[in-house]
């Protein structure tokens, strides 16, 4: 559908560049439902979901219809983890469950309707081994911006192997990078095998109400360690979500994802290792 909808603006605004007036109306395949499948385990001790949505066409304004009364489960090959459905299509783990590093971890979805012509599903993915976040420091810059920027700083070794992170930002234990296109995915090649001392993962802008700091907030980064295909997955989520220009791109490709049967989505698993730093000063030039 992103396909033909791209071919579809292309056409009009080549349209309206040739002044032409002829209207030109191109059948849509609206019949083609997809499962979305969005979920990931860890090895913190929390509850982990997985949510079941339906693709949609490009004219649907509502939320996506969500999947129901499905039967969910993950596996690490020895023990099976059944998953309650919570709220419409979303199927959560027990509180106190945890993933286990070098494990490779088995999602199984069992549909009580079918969805593009399948009723089960499944994708596997192996948990890595953590990459230890050491500290976190604050260093301010305030000519960055009418208010000033805050660079978040990272302390950690990486191993020698290929390894590929994702950081995250909190504010007093509130999420500042909720949203895809504001995590920070990378893999390691700039620094791979060494100590990174003070790597810049994120920016605060203070012209920004909701990244502002005051003196005492509490900043936290989370580094996620994961899997080359699920970096990937990540990274061309974000590309695709920042759009391009049809007429000097290409059309956009479907992201790839892990789940079988043609679904769209993926299910992951990685570590979490986390470290914070207190605001004590916002004026001041780094914060140790």
């Amino acid at each position: 559908m992103k396909f033909l909808w791209s071919i579809i603006s292309s056409m009009l605004i080549l349209t309206m560049v040739l002044s032409c007036t002829e209207r030109i109306d191109l059948p849509l395949d609206e019949s083609s439902v997809k499962l979305v499948v969005d979920g990931t385990v860890n090895n913190d001790t929390a509850v982990s979901t997985i949510y079941l949505s339906k693709t949609t066409s490009y004219y649907y304004d509502q939320d996506p219809p969500k999947v129901t009364g499905a039967s969910v489960n993950i596996t690490d090959g020895v023990t099976v983890y059944e998953l309650n459905e919570t709220t419409p299509g979303e199927y959560q783990t027990f509180a106190d469950f945890h993933g286990t590093e070098g494990l490779t971890y088995t999602l199984n979805i069992k549909l009580a309707i079918s969805v593009g012509g399948y009723t089960e599903y499944t994708a596997t993915s192996t948990m890595p081994h953590a990459t230890i976040l050491d500290s976190v420091n604050l260093v301010f810059y305030p000519e960055w911006s009418e208010d000033g920027v805050w660079e978040v700083r990272c302390f950690m070794m990486d191993p020698q192997t290929a390894d590929f992170y994702r950081f995250m930002i909190s504010r007093n234990d509130k999420s500042i990078t909720d949203t895809l296109d504001e995590w920070f995915v990378t893999d390691d090649r700039f620094f791979n095998g060494t100590y990174t001392y003070g790597a810049a993962v994120y920016y605060l802008d203070q012209t920004q109400e909701d990244e502002r700091l005051i003196s005492g907030d509490k900043v936290t980064v989370e580094l996620n360690t994961m899997s080359k295909e699920y970096n990937n997955f990540l990274y061309e989520a974000q590309i695709e979500l920042q759009g391009s220009d049809p007429l000097f791109s290409g059309p956009p490709a479907n992201v790839k994802g892990n789940i079988s049967n043609g679904a769209i989505g993926f299910f992951a698993a990685y570590t979490v290792s986390r470290a914070y730093n207190l605001v004590r000063n916002p004026k001041s030039a780094i914060q140790n």
